[in-house]
Parts: structure tokens; C-alpha cells; sequence
């Protein structure tokens, strides 16, 4: 980067000023989140990159890339976060029971597949949901088109299943096509980043769509002890003005908090359940079922109706994981506290 950006160039807009108060403007300074490490966090602002320190009893863990945050300048502290626009967010990986955010104020999810062996009309839907349960704006990005001689095999099938979804077709290794077929979302001061299982093209076009050469390798996104460990996410600008947030591979997605997005992919099947006969209608065996009826009529995949019903058993069941082990987190908290307040009323008594 040759050149600091101003605060509008950073992505900064009415949105976080409004949330400013009064005392505020003029004495804390905005600065956006580029990466996120185990006990500070990197952030540029109009004044250049500045390494940040979090408050007492807060964790990396609760920032992602992306985010906006306000600096207490004598101590280079953030003093607090401000709130998103849009966030990215998934169950952890793994056993670990927690929220892991994948990253904050993004305009734009490129979800990228090949035209080949890769594509996986599930997956593309579970990486759509995530887009729209976070506020962002997917565009689904159908790399490798010069290996492909069929291409309408592929768009039939985006039709079908994300009709309200806009893609684009290219060749990654084509500068001059990338620029152009994606220029529409990378203009200055907008955040994109992209999702897609590993070898579909992500890091080519992540390099070149910002002029350099991103090196990429695998990260350790959790371990057993459940630490919470650096990740790789960062904050790249693009040769268009706007910035990516470059993610590492994901071994999987598990959807969680994404009731709304996943109902948004499927929205053609939420409008049939809506004129079952019963409202709990677990369309099987019920009578009075229209999306069952549907099925029978062939204007429904039943493929497409067992997709659906899985993503919204995964999000029912992580939500309720998540939120136990909030509970019990917060019946520790409690117990910690009055464990606490009994040893110093002991010492008072004693002293």
C-alpha cells in the first residue's frame, strides 16, 4: 500500500458516525481492524497501521476482521467496538462449542466454485445462507471456465436452486477478465471476501485483484485446549479502491444463528409451507401438505426439500449447543462470584 487511505476509502460511513456520541468525535480515533492475534489486534487508520491492545476482561476472540473501533489514544487501547453492518460468523470447528466470527462489515461474499468436479450445489447453498443470514450480499463466482466446454450445465443448475442469486463466469488466470467481471463490487471503500473449498481459485484472485502475490497456507483455526489461537484472516486492498479480507480455508461450515439465510435460499419453500394444512407441518406424512403435493406434482425437488430440512436440523442444534454452553459459562461466572464474595466475608469477620 503506497499510499494511507482516508477514513471513506477505509469503508467508514454514516452507519459508524451516527453511533459516535458527542464526547466521542474528536477524542477517540476510528480505526478498522486489518488482523486479529491472541492478545492485540492490527488496525489502519487515517494516520497509518497501529497495534492495539484490548480492554481488562475482554478477548480477541469478540473482534474480527473488519471490525471498526474506537482508540483510546494515550494508551493504545481500544476503548470500545462499534456496531457491524454485516457479519460472517460459523460454529468453531471441531468439538469446540463456540461462536467463531469469520469477519465484520463486508459488502460483498464472493462464493467461488470450479467448473468442474468441485461444484456442489449444497454447498454453495450453505455458503449463500451464511451470506444472507449475515447481511451480505452474495455473488456466486464460477471459476476455471476455460477447462469447462459446458458451461449451461452449470448455470441450469444455479438456476434452479439460487434463481435470485447473481454469478459470474471467468478464467482467474485472465487479470484483464477478473478486474472486469468483478469491478462492480470492488470499488473504493467497499469490503469483499470470498468463500470456496480449497483449489476452486480464491487465492488467485485474491492476488490478483490486489496486485500482489498473497502467500497462503494452512492454519490451525482451533486445538484441543480450546485457546483461542491467531488467524489468518486479513485486510488486503484491491488495485479498485475497495478492500478484501483475505479468509483461510475452512474444513467445514456449520451453520449456526442462520435461520433467516437459510429460509432466504429456500424461499420457493418456506411460500409452500405456508399454505400446509397444519402450521407444524414436518412435511412427510401429513395431510393438507402443499410442499408434499408439490413434490408429487414435479415442481419441487424432493433433493432439494431434504437440503433444506438438514440446514435448518444443523442451525436448530448448534443454536441450542451454543447457547448451553452459555448457560453453564454463565452458571461458572456465578459461582466464581459468590465463591469470591464468601472468602473476603471470611476475612472480614476474621480481621
Amino acid at each position: 500500500m503506497t499510499d494511507t487511505p482516508d477514513l471513506k476509502d477505509l469503508g467508514w460511513s454514516a452507519d459508524f458516525l451516527r453511533q459516535l456520541d458527542i464526547d466521542e468525535i474528536g477524542r477517540f480515533a476510528p480505526a478498522r481492524v486489518t488482523a486479529v492475534h491472541r492478545d492485540r489486534i492490527d488496525t489502519l487508520t487515517e494516520a497509518g497501521p497501529r497495534v492495539l491492545t484490548l480492554p481488562p476482561g475482554h478477548s480477541a476472540g469478540e473482534i474480527a476482521v473488519g471490525d471498526w473501533v474506537l482508540i483510546e489514544p494515550e494508551t493504545d487501547r481500544v476503548a470500545r467496538r462499534l456496531e457491524r453492518t454485516s457479519l460472517l460468523h460459523r460454529k468453531a470447528a471441531g468439538r469446540d462449542i463456540r461462536d467463531q466470527l469469520i469477519a465484520a462489515n463486508v459488502d460483498t461474499l464472493f462464493v467461488t466454485t470450479s467448473m468442474n468436479a468441485d461444484f456442489n450445489v449444497a454447498r454453495l447453498e450453505r455458503y449463500v445462507a451464511l451470506a444472507h443470514s449475515g447481511d451480505v450480499a452474495p455473488v456466486i463466482v464460477l471459476t476455471k471456465a476455460d477447462l469447462s466446454a459446458d458451461h449451461d450445465t452449470f448455470h441450469d443448475a444455479l438456476r434452479a436452486a439460487l434463481p435470485r442469486v447473481t454469478r459470474v463466469t471467468l478464467d482467474a488466470r485472465d487479470p484483464g477478465a477478473v478486474h472486469e467481471a468483478l469491478a462492480d463490487w470492488c470499488g473504493p471503500g467497499e469490503t469483499v471476501a470470498f468463500v470456496g473449498s480449497s483449489g476452486v481459485g480464491k487465492s488467485t484472485l485474491v492476488s490478483v485483484l490486489t496486485g500482489d502475490a498473497i502467500a497462503t497456507q494452512a492454519i490451525r483455526e482451533d486445538d484441543a485446549k480450546g485457546r483461542h489461537t491467531t488467524t489468518a484472516r486479513e485486510f488486503h486492498r484491491l488495485a479498485g479502491g475497495g478492500w478484501v479480507i483475505d479468509t483461510p480455508g475452512m474444513r467445514e461450515l456449520q451453520l449456526t444463528g442462520a435461520a433467516e439465510g437459510i429460509d432466504a435460499v429456500f424461499a420457493d419453500i418456506v411460500e409452500l409451507a405456508a399454505d400446509c394444512k397444519f402450521n407444524d407441518c414436518a412435511h412427510d406424512t401429513e395431510p393438507g401438505c402443499a410442499v408434499k403435493a408439490a413434490i408429487a406434482e414435479g415442481t419441487l425437488d424432493a433433493e432439494r426439500l431434504a437440503r433444506w430440512q438438514k440446514l435448518r436440523r444443523e442451525d436448530a442444534l448448534n443454536a441450542e449447543s451454543l447457547a448451553e454452553a452459555h448457560a453453564r459459562q454463565r452458571r461458572f461466572g456465578r459461582m466464581v462470584k459468590e465463591v469470591v464474595r464468601d472468602h473476603h466475608k471470611r476475612q472480614d469477620r476474621e480481621g
